[in-house]
């Protein structure tokens, strides 16, 4: 049985992130809802120690979210985080209020007791970043500080005579300079982890449990040409074999001639797989719808209704299998109920398919899928692109998708990427893409007036998707690119680009 850490949501924005560093450790985590601890089962699912994650809500709060801790405690080392941390003192008869202006952004530590396990190596002086409107007054009995900040009396704590500890700022954000080492002190040292999760564990556990799960059934896998659906196909493949049968939907929105290249790429891999030209179906179905969550919903429906139509031409097909990852789930529904965007594939499959789920890279970010892809032996050519949205060029027209539209879009996302890769900024760029805005501007073109299309170019930095910065590309190149597509794609006659940074916006538009 793998080992792991648990790490209970409470609504936060950077429960992820702790999941990310704790994993950076080779320390296998997982992030569940708050109301799904598994009590008194510790032992049997692996969990050597649980970290409390931030929240959005005060504990004094009616509707705010609570567990038996006392359940938890003395049964496992415990680390709770911000509204963890809150959560922890107040339960035990502390005193949690609201400070008196909200402590967010960089402080330093005044006060270190470098005795405490949690707080080995950490010096004073060293940054810590702050971000919560509540704060500890009152620790419990038996409660005592072992890090304080010039305004954060109880900036961490612990429980005397347990594996309970609690700290008041972030050490999962990079900001927190000592952050990892606080992470490492807990994961480690206390909880005892051997850190020996790696991209060759995963693969070996997971194909021992897709034959366990899967036996000798036939599973029906939905290629993309994307990073994760490919990786996704060759650990299968590696699994059950002959038994997984690929199958490659072109919606009509793919990039320039990316159905063929990518046909041909897997072949090469070995894997078997049909090609299916759906693009009239695809584009019927969007003919007059502008609403972004609509697109995908009718782009995510069609996708299953053509699965399901595959489905029955092959004989004891069970099972379809997805290249969903981490980020997806995530986006598509936060423990508070919000939803940031939904993703075509997550949510489940109607009854009507009868087929069961299989989602091997459910609980990886990008950047361990590629790491997994490249112990799995896949070229670069595939498993180094860059990410792209299952819905294709659709979420990057805004309004109406149609094959003119994607005609145009298709030239310009070609010359976009193609200056990429020639300049040798590709590998330095996480994701990049053309958006065909739905606006016309007025240009000049020899001694013609006209009155065109405008895109934007987008092209972020990131490590998982969550967060993303644009990138800085040279001036010359944007200029490069600019002239060239307007150059050459008829219906463009003006070229922006994107400096906007996730949050507050989304890598994609739509």
């Amino acid at each position: 049985m793998t080992e792991k850490i648990l790490i209970l949501d409470f609504g936060s924005q950077t429960t992820q992130l702790i999941g990310r560093r704790v994993r950076e450790l080779n320390i296998y985590s997982e992030i569940v809802p708050y109301n799904k601890y598994p009590y008194g089962r510790e032992a049997q699912e692996g969990i050597i120690g649980v970290i409390l994650s931030g929240s959005p809500l005060s504990v004094y709060d009616d509707n705010a979210f609570h567990i038996d801790l006392a359940a938890i405690r003395g049964r496992v080392p415990v680390l709770g985080i911000c509204y963890g941390a809150q959560l922890m003192a107040y339960e035990a008869g502390g005193k949690v209020r609201a400070a008196a202006s909200r402590e967010y952004g960089r402080a330093r530590l005044r006060t270190v007791d470098g005795a405490s396990p949690l707080m080995r190596g950490i010096g004073i002086g060293e940054q810590v970043w702050m971000s919560h409107g509540d704060t500890i007054t009152d620790l419990p009995a038996g409660f005592r500080v072992v890090a304080s900040t010039a305004d954060v009396e109880s900036a961490a704590f612990e429980v005397e005579g347990e594996q309970s500890w609690g700290v008041q700022f972030h050490p999962e954000v990079y900001h927190s300079e000592c952050g990892m080492q606080i992470l490492r002190n807990f994961a480690v040292d206390i909880c005892g982890a051997k850190c020996d999760w790696t991209a060759r564990s995963f693969i070996d556990t997971t194909i021992a449990e897709l034959r366990q799960k899967i036996g000798n059934d036939k599973v029906i896998l939905g290629l993309s040409g994307g990073v994760d659906s490919t990786v996704a196909a060759v650990l299968l493949s590696r699994a059950i074999g002959d038994n997984l049968r690929c199958i490659f939907v072109d919606h009509g929105m793919l990039r320039l001639n990316e159905f063929r290249d990518v046909i041909n790429e897997y072949r090469r891999l070995g894997l078997n797989v049909r090609g299916i030209d759906a693009s009239e179906r695809f584009f019927a179905d969007l003919a007059g719808v502008t609403d972004p969550e609509k697109k995908r919903k009718i782009i995510g429906a069609d996708f299953v209704a053509v699965f399901d139509e595959e489905a029955r031409k092959i004989t004891d097909a069970r099972w379809l299998a997805q290249g969903t990852i981490y980020p997806d789930c995530i986006e598509s529904l936060s423990i508070t109920g919000t939803v940031i965007k939904s993703h075509h594939n997550v949510g489940g499959l109607p009854e009507r398919m009868n087929l069961r789920l299989c989602e091997p890279l459910r609980l990886l970010f990008k950047d361990e899928v590629r790491r997994v892809g490249r112990e799995l032996g896949i070229p670069d050519s595939l498993v180094g692109r860059h990410p792209f949205p299952g819905p294709g060029l659709a979420v990057r027209i805004l309004g109406e998708v149609t094959r003119p539209k994607v005609a145009i879009l298709q030239q310009a996302d070609n010359i976009f990427i193609e200056g990429l890769r020639r300049s040798g900024l590709y590998d330095k760029v996480w994701q990049a893409g053309v958006i065909l805005l739905p606006v016309q501007s007025v240009g000049v073109m020899g001694d013609e007036r006209t009155y065109e299309q405008a895109v934007a170019l987008r092209a972020v930095t990131s490590t998982d998707a969550m967060t993303a910065d644009w990138a800085h590309l040279p001036y010359e190149f944007l200029a490069k690119i600019s002239n060239e597509i307007i150059n050459k794609v008829r219906g463009v006659n003006r070229v922006c680009y994107d400096i906007s940074s996730k949050p507050p916006a989304t890598i994609e538009w739509e």
